[in-house]
């Protein structure tokens, strides 16, 4: 009887423990079958490279630095002034399509694939200073494309899986693979023994560059330096060499030729709020599943009050409430700073990394977790499902999913037989936005440009030439003054005005050639 009972006291214990053990043992083997998937996705995607957007300001920067990397000159109209969008990352990029002859959109193929690749990597490498579990990089990258909200928020910057479709050729993905890579590598230095020198010198470079490249994941960035230097209770050795990094980085800062990155401080101001407010709309939408983390960044305070993702999420949720507060909603470009550490902290609390308990305790925490990661998960994918749509063909998706896909902007490809490169285009509205990512110019920019001078009176000039009732004698003025050659009118108010119609395009758009 002793030995049947220890026999089956046995059998039961190592069932429990193979019970227990399952959530980690699925998440070893079905997160990266899964995290693989989506990423296939994303790289079908990259082939159609779908424009809704910015893509149109990164492809003229590219344009402009193709044809003249020394002085390219503004990148939309045609004025020698500097530009925030000449980094070093559309540097490369220009160099690159200069260098081969590629067009402009399969350059930005390119570096949509290097974002992806640097986010990928990135991620992989910045977790594991955080767990050594072989799902966590799986788990982490999931959580960061679909813990989001239930419905999809496109922004650059912001890397949701419907959101990263569409901005994966932006600076703002390659910065944000930078920046994770760079909390990894600071980690590692602060956690070395006697980390030499040399190292530090190098992070405060890559600092720059990712402030240089996108100013808003620049900051995301900072803030997760500052929080990985408070975690990590760094002696008094290492202040000197951050010190020497910051030092480093201001520098390079100060001396990039292409644009004035201290001048950024001033040039904020109304411009930006109107188009940030939207930023804090409808959270519980937007970022309601990212909630998940919230218990898991407590649990991981309890243990340690200076828990990196616990300050990275405080010190970004402060900004981002500061920014609601103040009316500075430009500030909500931090919320990623928030954002990324709970979708971190809801991904490791399935693996258990660095829980106190052990033991069946553990085991049950981590299986309720990956309980409510799952679901949180499939609620984000459908909500982001919409997604696929930019690899299936739309008639091919079910109606539930084809109203969550956004469809593309049409280009203006069928101008340029015309066109040619430098032309100066009179065009209003999303036309403005797309125009020179063929090369030509527009008079008004499609973008905010805080470095134009005259941009409220170029703005206006567009809105009093595409006004119904102007004057003849002052559409041809304006065309003198800013050497217009081409107009577009998506709206059809210059018919039988004198101007020679040369094609029609889509949605009932024409093309005029200025006599």
């Amino acid at each position: 009887m002793t030995v049947r009972s220890s026999s089956s006291d046995a059998s039961g214990k190592a069932g429990a423990s193979r019970a227990a053990a399952h959530p980690a043992a699925v998440g070893r083997t079905i997160a990266p079958v899964v995290a693989g998937l989506v990423l296939v996705l994303l790289v079908l995607t990259v082939v159609r490279l779908p424009w809704a957007g910015d893509l149109g300001m990164h492809a003229a920067t590219v344009q402009r630095l193709r044809h003249s990397p020394l002085d390219p000159g503004n990148p939309l109209v045609d004025a020698d002034i500097t530009s925030p969008y000449y980094s070093p990352w559309m540097l490369l990029l220009g160099g690159l399509a200069r260098m081969t002859g590629l067009g402009v959109f399969v350059i930005l193929r390119v570096a949509a694939v290097a974002g992806l690749v640097l986010l990928v990597t990135g991620v992989w490498r910045y977790v594991r200073t955080l767990s050594a579990h072989p799902a966590a990089p799986a788990l982490a990258l999931l959580s960061l494309l679909l813990l989001w909200g239930t419905t999809p928020f496109l922004w650059s910057g912001f890397p949701g899986l419907h959101s990263l479709a569409l901005t994966m050729a932006y600076p703002s993905t390659f910065t944000l693979g930078l920046a994770f890579h760079f909390w990894a590598w600071l980690t590692g230095a602060v956690r070395g023994p006697a980390t030499r020198w040399g190292v530090w010198p190098g992070l405060g470079v890559l600092w720059a560059v990712i402030l240089l490249c996108h100013q808003f994941s620049g900051v995301v960035a900072s803030v997760g330096a500052v929080a990985t230097l408070v975690a990590a209770r760094a002696g008094r050795g290492v202040w000197p060499r951050v010190a020497v990094a910051w030092a480093v980085g201001v520098v390079v800062l100060w001396a990039w030729p292409y644009y004035d990155f201290f001048a950024l401080f001033g040039a904020a101001g109304a411009g930006l709020e109107p188009v940030h407010r939207v930023l804090y709309e409808d959270p519980v939408a937007r970022y309601g599943l990212v909630l998940l983390g919230v218990p898991a960044l407590v649990v991981r305070w309890r243990r340690d009050h200076r828990d990196a993702l616990v300050v990275f999420f405080v010190l970004g949720a402060l900004i981002a409430v500061a920014g609601w507060v103040s009316g500075h909603y430009a500030w909500g470009r931090a919320l990623p700073a928030a954002v990324i550490p709970a979708q971190l902290a809801a991904a490791l609390a399935v693996v258990g990394a660095g829980p106190a308990m052990v033991g069946a305790g553990r085991r049950w925490a981590s299986g309720a977790w990956a309980v409510l990661l799952a679901g949180g998960l499939l609620v984000g994918a459908w909500a982001q499902s919409g997604a696929v749509g930019y690899v299936v063909p739309r008639g091919a998706l079910p109606g539930v999913v084809a109203e969550r896909y956004r469809v593309p902007w049409t280009g203006y490809r069928w101008i340029t037989p015309w066109v040619r490169y430098g032309d100066v285009v009179m065009a209003e509205g999303r036309a403005a936005r797309q125009i020179p990512a063929y090369g030509p110019y527009t008079v008004a920019p499609g973008y905010p440009d805080f470095f134009l001078p005259d941009e409220e009176r170029r703005t206006a000039v567009t809105g009093t030439y595409f006004a119904e009732g102007t004057a003849e004698a002052v559409r041809r003025g304006v065309e003198r003054e800013y050497g217009v050659r081409w107009v577009v009118d998506r709206r059809g108010v210059l018919a039988g005005t004198g101007l020679r119609e040369v094609a029609r395009g889509p949605e009932g758009q024409v093309l005029y050639a200025v006599p």
